[in-house]
């Protein structure tokens, strides 16, 4: 049953965007909360409640605010091509499972490491490229294998290198992927493209990198790994795994930002129309089409069964934005951040601080950036478009490295029976420091701009 309505949903809204038909829209919305009632029924924890709340006081907001019914069922649709993304990612995922690349990173990773500042080096990078095409995933494929290869570590020393290793490393390779929700969505706010932004983030999460591969140097310095009895060469195999995931992110992205360019389409709803169609291409390719096709099928059906969390929790989020925008709440806030769009370095601070804080509150990332976009719509204008999505680039996904209710955070404390308010401190001073950093180098293009 969710298969069904879940995928009408998503079907529903794809056509609406190709065509114009009067009450296309009220439908929509009406579905969505349709899907809402029946996701009530099977999510779980943070996203259940959370939900919850975003429904009940956006409803209660529509009655004080005296819209009409209308614009209550398309205050739904804010969030679907969001849901779209997720809707159609398993097929990217499956290609990477059945490419065998994760594999061939984790032998890359393993091999020749003997001590932990060497071996938080190569998990870094592993980490950094699986996170561009296994999202969360990434945690599960490296935890099972960094655990047999600390087995002579203190449980001390292990839980800070996951901690600041993998969620750093994760974190990092997210501002700057194409495929990321978050930067999708600065993208959408500013009418950016990616291919503008790229050199400035690229360089941003490079100096970044370094630095903190260089303070690990000074971590681990007397700490070495028990060595492994097969250490076989798989350089070049690695190597050529590597290599394919290079040209198929590439092109991924230069299909997108082709369409993106010479279409009324944004560039989410481009990506989510090209992400099967290069799949399957990829699949052919390299000649497991077969193989890949009845994967992916499963994988799609098993994580739209799943997804009760994300349609719950974000449509009715949406429902929420959309309402807040008509309170004195909301004005207030437009109100603090227009005042301050002349003064950029401290609009940048704001910025930062409203992240910080709603991601302790308990606000998904998400739902956070997609309320700034409406509170900050009357500041764009006077504000260069490049820094500003370097500065909601990376201030949006900073809570992967320390909010507790974020769900890489509460993965790793889960697999080492940590609190992951304790994970959070451990990289809450890293996560200032590279917010100020961009926030820096953002101001400084936005002078020379």
């Amino acid at each position: 049953m969710r298969l069904y309505i879940y995928s009408l949903l998503i079907f529903v809204y794809i056509l609406s965007q190709f065509l114009s038909i009067p009450g296309f829209s009220l439908f929509t919305g009406i579905l969505a909360n349709i899907v809402i009632f029946i996701s009530l029924f099977f999510a779980k924890g943070l996203f259940f409640y959370s939900g919850i709340a975003f429904y009940a006081i956006g409803t209660i907001l529509f009655f004080q605010t005296g819209a009409s019914w209308q614009d209550y069922f398309l205050s739904f649709q804010t969030m679907l091509g969001i849901l779209s993304f997720f809707f159609m990612l398993p097929f990217l995922n499956s290609l990477i499972r059945v490419g065998k690349y994760d594999h061939g990173l984790r032998k890359f990773m393993e091999q020749g490491a003997d001590t932990v500042t060497q071996l938080y080096r190569r998990s870094f990078f592993v980490c950094h490229v699986l996170g561009l095409f296994l999202n969360i995933a990434t945690f599960a494929v490296l935890m099972r294998t960094l655990d047999r290869t600390f087995t002579s570590i203190p449980q001390k020393v292990k839980a800070k290198f996951y901690t600041q290793n993998l969620l750093r490393a994760y974190a990092l390779c997210l501002a700057w992927s194409p495929l990321e929700i978050m930067v999708i969505t600065a993208l959408n706010i500013t009418g950016q493209s990616y291919i503008y932004i790229f050199p400035f983030i690229i360089t941003i999460v490079i100096i970044v990198i370094l630095f903190d591969i260089l303070t690990a140097s000074f971590k681990y310095p007397k700490l070495r790994l028990q060595s492994e009895d097969d250490q076989a060469d798989h350089s070049g195999t690695t190597g050529r795994k590597i290599k394919q995931l290079i040209v198929l992110l590439l092109l991924l992205v230069t299909c997108v930002s082709i369409v993106n360019q010479w279409s009324s389409f944004d560039y989410l709803f481009t990506l989510v129309l090209f992400i099967a169609p290069v799949s399957f291409l990829w699949a052919a390719f390299i000649k497991r089409l077969r193989r890949y096709a009845f994967f992916a099928f499963n994988q799609w059906k098993t994580r739209t069964k799943g997804m009760a969390n994300f349609f719950f929790m974000f449509l009715s989020a949406g429902l929420f934005v959309q309402m807040l925008a008509g309170t004195s709440l909301f004005e207030l806030l437009q109100q603090l951040f227009t005042s301050m769009h002349q003064q950029v370095f401290i609009f940048y601070l704001l910025v930062g601080a409203y992240f910080l804080i709603s991601s302790f509150i308990g606000f998904h990332p998400l739902v956070s950036v997609i309320l700034l976009a409406e509170i900050i719509a009357p500041s764009l204008a006077d504000l260069q478009a490049i820094p500003l999505a370097l500065v909601l680039i990376v201030c949006s996904l900073s809570p992967v490295m320390f909010s507790l209710f974020n769900i890489s955070v509460s993965i790793v404390g889960y697999h080492l029976h940590t609190n992951p308010y304790r994970l959070g401190l451990w990289n809450l001073p890293f996560v200032i420091g590279y917010m100020l950093f961009t926030m820096s180098f953002a101001y400084i293009l936005q002078l020379l701009m």
